[in-house]
């Protein structure tokens, strides 16, 4: 155990050498976390207003939306702080729970992501047998075990994160509480840790990812048997939103776990950071709805007979 003072709390550096840009950066960043909740929020309302939605594929796209919205809030207010104080403290309990709940959060969107992938292959490969293999029940199932899995994996670990003593640096250079610099600040043996870490990292990421490749492989050699044109371009467009989203989540976060360390830059982490915490869950409702006339059907319906709608 390393000689030093018990740590009580954490220092956010956010983004240090902005000077003169924190009210813009602080404007900018709230416009896109109302934008997010509003996005996320009206894609869960659209969805249970109007029953024609009211599908496997639009329940687990609103677990996702409700997924984004706390997980934009876990980071978002705490980076905001960032801009407007000269140093952004947060107490060693605080800082434990948002990291747990930032990976918590994160590890059950790759698990509802791979879930979605699952059922767009039930859907396209074996449409007729769809609706009787994807019940109601499955899909509470499948989204109750994807919640589940996340908050074991997480929870697991974050028990033993909590009972470490830390005396060690209590600088944090991100705008969150990452379980990187929490641990350097630890005055014990974290190996353990870092081995549990690494496995979940390896059974979730690259799992899941592999899963969804597989599931996509199967999609796309069913698409291309499809005799018409016309008919392949609606199958696919039924995954396109989703194969977006998976690109830019999974894009991101191999970027900054599988690049070598030699040629890393944690400036450029804590931008690609932000891309996967920020404008992922900002663009999730814009891409799930741009291209799609069901729900662009759904909220002019809504947007036209509003009391209708909630008098349902």
């Amino acid at each position: 155990m390393r000689n030093g003072t018990a740590i009580t709390e954490f220092i956010l550096l956010g983004f240090p050498g902005i000077q003169g840009l924190q009210a813009l950066l602080f404007i900018v960043i709230f416009l896109i976390y109302i934008l997010t909740l509003s996005g996320n929020g009206l894609i869960i309302f659209i969805v249970w207003v109007e029953p024609r939605l009211q599908t496997p594929m639009y329940f687990f796209l609103c677990n996702l939306a409700f997924l984004e919205i706390w997980y934009t809030t876990t980071v978002i207010p705490k980076l905001l702080e960032t801009f407007v104080v000269s140093k952004t403290v947060i107490c060693t309990a605080c800082c434990l729970l948002q990291a747990f709940f930032h990976f918590f959060l994160g590890t059950t969107e790759f698990l509802i992501l791979g879930t979605m992938s699952f059922d767009r292959y039930l859907a396209i490969c074996k449409p007729l047998r769809y609706p009787t293999i994807m019940t109601s029940n499955l899909c509470m199932q499948l989204a109750l075990s994807s919640w589940l899995a996340g908050f074991i994996i997480v929870f697991c670990q974050t028990m033993l994160l909590v009972h470490l003593p830390f005396c060690g640096n209590n600088v944090i250079n991100h705008f969150y509480c990452d379980v990187g610099p929490i641990l350097k600040a630890a005055c014990a043996d974290t190996s353990i840790l870092e081995l549990l870490g690494l496995l979940a990292t390896i059974l979730v990421i690259p799992g899941s990812l592999l899963f969804t490749i597989i599931s996509y492989i199967y999609i796309l050699s069913t698409i291309l048997r499809i005799p018409s044109a016309t008919g392949r371009q609606k199958a696919f467009s039924t995954c396109a939103s989703h194969l977006t989203v998976v690109s830019l989540l999974y894009g991101a976060v191999l970027f900054m776990y599988l690049r070598p360390t030699a040629h890393s830059s944690f400036k450029i982490n804590k931008v690609v950071s932000v891309l996967n915490t920020i404008l992922t869950p900002l663009l999730n409702p814009f891409i799930y709805t741009i291209r799609n006339k069901e729900v662009k059907g759904a909220l002019g319906k809504a947007m036209t007979c509003p009391k209708a709608h909630l008098a349902k």
